[in-house]
């Protein structure tokens, strides 16, 4: 993850960057938000794989049993590494559910709100609710196969 969160602290830095000489050139709010937004959007994800990568150091962990067992590093984090050791299968995939829509869906409601009523609050509350109970059920039950 240290290729991952280096690109991705580059991005938040650039537009950081960016987004320091927009403001003070143009005194322009929105544009500067938004350009700020772009930089959280790059720092976020960036500091989190960092984080992960330090503890890790950037070892692979399989969690057998009640033990850690380290596996070895990650090709993408090697110099030495060639194009064959990264082949292969690259990891499980959750399976197709609905909740993340109906969250999404949820939040745009609930967003939708401040501008048309808090009566809209309600749907979007009770969405965003309903997504919660049905992903932890889904995830306690295994889901769909």
């Amino acid at each position: 993850m240290k290729i991952e969160s280096a690109f991705l602290i580059g991005v938040g830095i650039v537009f950081g960057c960016i987004c320091l000489i927009y403001w003070f050139l143009s005194y322009e709010d929105a544009g500067t938000m938004m350009l700020f937004g772009t930089c959280t959007l790059g720092f976020l994800p960036g500091t989190y794989y960092y984080f992960w990568h330090r503890r890790f150091r950037g070892h692979k962990y399989f969690f057998i049993g009640k033990t850690d067992r380290v596996v070895g590093t990650r090709p993408e984090d090697r110099n030495d590494a060639t194009m064959e050791e990264g082949a292969g299968v690259v990891a499980t995939f959750p399976g197709s559910s609905i909740w993340p829509f109906t969250l999404g869906m949820g939040a745009f409601t609930l967003l939708l709100a401040l501008v048309f009523g808090v009566w809209l609050a309600l749907i979007g509350g009770s969405l965003i609710l309903l997504a919660l109970v049905g992903v932890t059920a889904e995830s306690r039950r295994g889901g769909h196969h």
